[in-house]
């Protein structure tokens, strides 16, 4: 037992000379030595974020589209602002006046984003030569710091609608992540910027600092065993061929419309044009960036802002024609070698419906060829009347199952922003339509969507698809942008090919008679030497003005390489303006080079200015 007890005083003992030790040098730090004071007093520990870089982008081929370029931020610490600071030289070093430096730096503190002892962005997007002039008197203002920031930078003005652009993010997307994002943080706000924003971004860094009350660095906080590395973005290889973007863009120079190329073997979009366009540098994170913004804005007419490839609905005119085509010779309401008589009109009952001087339509292939409306207003209403003439919406649900698996009415689910669905009208859109008829609505209503007029609308991008489905002879990949991403796979619903309900066989005549169309018929100026084109033109009736020039295609006819589409409002014709346009693309991907006899054609296309005021 005694020997329990002398234990007990031992560790006893131990704890009393290590308290008595402690209190010892507490006194002396505290009372007897005033450095450690001085230093508390003095200094001051900051958490510095560590930016990362951004991941680059690139094209199928490699090129850049988007790099970045070094700017800095300035942070300010309100509370350990000099208040007898010379801030006219500080204004004077920063290029700001003294009103906008008062802006800056007083905040309402009843904010909560806003605390007098927390830093916060007092200035952004400063550029190097600034910063480099500041920096040579930092020390002389206290309360101040310089971080370094990367932005988006575009060496060839190409595809703004693709990449999208940075903002700072708002308040609910700090809200939403703010372990992720703060005041000030860039964010994608649109385009592959936004939607592959996750991949892009990287993963900030952290640095403690303990600084001296001028704001210099002292040393590091625990020799920086707290501190963590900015990680990289992962980089970005588009399916965009940069090239045929960039030639495609100047096609769509001074005109309203879009053009949307599909690589028909894996869904790969080759181009997405939206025109008029603008220079993706309008929305580089720059001074004067808000000026340029808002003199394109004010363009209400031409919406340069406006992506006319997924966010534009348009009727399809009669490019629609092959794939109602398909969807009867499946349903057996019609078949191929049969013919339909035209004189230049449809008449049902006392009305006339117009078509154009062409050659009979002896089979489908022809009607195809030659584009008679007469003949589709036949094969559409065979269609509908599929269970008999007075009960029409049993043969239009057929036809909208039918769209839908060729990815009409709904989003295809492509990796950009704001992606429309286009419109298929339903039994019930019609039965509201029409709900004073007593009788109720019958095919004889609804006949033009057979020739892709009425309520039915597409996006460029579904049109693009419908031909690379023809191409494919019935399959097809969820078109998308994104070909491959850094030391990662894309999405798997981009890998997986789908098959739309039609047999194999009905795809012969239709392609037959596109090639047709293109060699004889009414696209003959998307024509390409050596290459079987297969295509169908369009003209969109337009109620408010000059109807709308469509055409979409493929080619080669055998082993498909490229499938387009091209929609150019207010154009006229479609064997007019956007036959040849994508005639020119074809060759030009195919190719790589547009020979010397269709030089003149390309200058005609890139000069033909089809809206009231020119693209800036």
């Amino acid at each position: 037992m005694k020997n329990n007890k002398d234990k007990q005083n031992v560790v006893v003992l131990l704890f009393l000379v290590a308290a008595v030790t402690l209190l010892a040098k507490s006194a002396q730090i505290q009372i007897m030595d005033s450095s450690f004071a001085d230093m508390a007093r003095k200094a001051t520990l900051e958490k510095e974020d560590q930016y990362p870089t951004r991941g680059l982008i690139y094209d199928r081929n490699g090129k850049l589209i988007v790099v970045n370029e070094s700017l800095y931020d300035m942070k300010a610490t309100y509370n350990r602002v000099d208040p007898k600071m010379d801030t006219s030289f500080f204004c004077t070093l920063l290029d700001i006046t003294k009103e906008e430096f008062n802006k800056y730096l007083i905040k309402d503190w009843k904010d909560h984003r806003f605390h007098k002892s927390i830093p916060f962005t007092f200035l952004s997007k400063i550029e190097p030569k600034i910063y480099s002039r500041y920096q040579e008197h930092q020390h002389e203002f206290p309360g101040f710091s310089l971080v370094k920031r990367n932005i988006r930078n575009y060496p060839l003005e190409s595809s703004a609608h693709v990449v999208g652009y940075l903002g700072e993010a708002n308040e609910k997307e700090i809200e939403n992540n703010p372990q992720t994002y703060g005041l000030g943080d860039y964010i994608g706000k649109s385009g592959v910027e936004s939607v592959y924003e996750e991949v892009l971004k990287g993963e900030k860094g952290v640095k403690y600092l303990i600084k001296d009350n001028l704001g210099r660095e002292v040393s590091a906080f625990e020799e920086g065993r707290r501190d963590s590395v900015a990680l990289a973005g992962k980089d970005l290889h588009l399916s965009i061929d940069l090239d045929l973007q960039m030639f495609g863009e100047a096609l769509m120079k001074n005109k309203r419309g879009s053009i949307v190329a599909i690589e028909p073997k894996t869904g790969e979009i080759l181009t997405m044009i939206s025109g008029p366009g603008y220079d993706p540098n309008v929305f580089k994170l720059k001074k004067g960036r808000g000026e340029k913004y808002r003199e394109l804005a004010k363009d209400t007419i031409n919406k340069p802002f406006l992506d006319r490839s997924v966010n534009a609905k348009y009727p399809p005119g009669s490019i629609f024609k092959p794939i109602l085509s398909l969807i009867a010779l499946q349903e057996k309401v019609t078949y191929q070698s049969r013919t339909i008589f035209c004189e230049g009109y449809y008449q049902y009952r006392g009305f006339r419906y117009g078509c154009h001087a062409h050659p009979v339509p002896y089979n489908m292939p022809i009607a195809i060829e030659h584009s008679c409306n007469s003949y589709f207003f036949q094969v559409v209403r065979d269609l509908l009347e599929i269970e008999g003439f007075s009960k029409p919406s049993n043969g239009l649900t057929i036809l909208r199952d039918h769209l839908r698996d060729f990815g009409l009415g709904e989003v295809l689910g492509i990796d950009t922003k704001n992606e429309k669905s286009g419109f298929i009208p339903t039994p019930e859109f019609y039965n509201n339509l029409y709900k004073e008829e007593i009788s109720g609505w019958k095919s004889t209503y609804i006949m033009s969507i057979g020739i892709g007029q009425g309520e039915l609308e597409l996006t460029t991008v579904q049109m693009a698809n419908l031909a690379a489905i023809i191409a494919n002879r019935g399959e097809f990949y969820i078109p998308h942008i994104v070909k491959e991403i850094e030391n990662d796979n894309i999405a798997d619903k981009y890998l997986v090919k789908r098959k739309v309900r039609i047999d194999d066989k009905h795809f012969a005549p239709i392609i037959y008679g596109m090639e047709k169309a293109v060699n004889t018929g009414t696209a003959q100026q998307a024509k390409v030497a050596g290459i079987r084109v297969c295509g169908k033109t369009g003209t969109s009736q337009n109620p408010h003005g000059k109807d709308h020039s469509v055409f979409f295609a493929f080619a080669p006819k055998d082993d498909p390489k490229i499938a387009i589409a091209v929609y150019v409002e207010n154009a006229g014709f479609g064997g007019a303006i956007a036959a040849p346009i994508a005639g020119l693309m074809i060759e030009k991907y195919l190719k790589g080079e547009i020979p010397e006899y269709k030089k003149a054609q390309e200058e005609y296309l890139k000069n033909k200015i089809l809206i009231e005021k020119p693209a800036l």
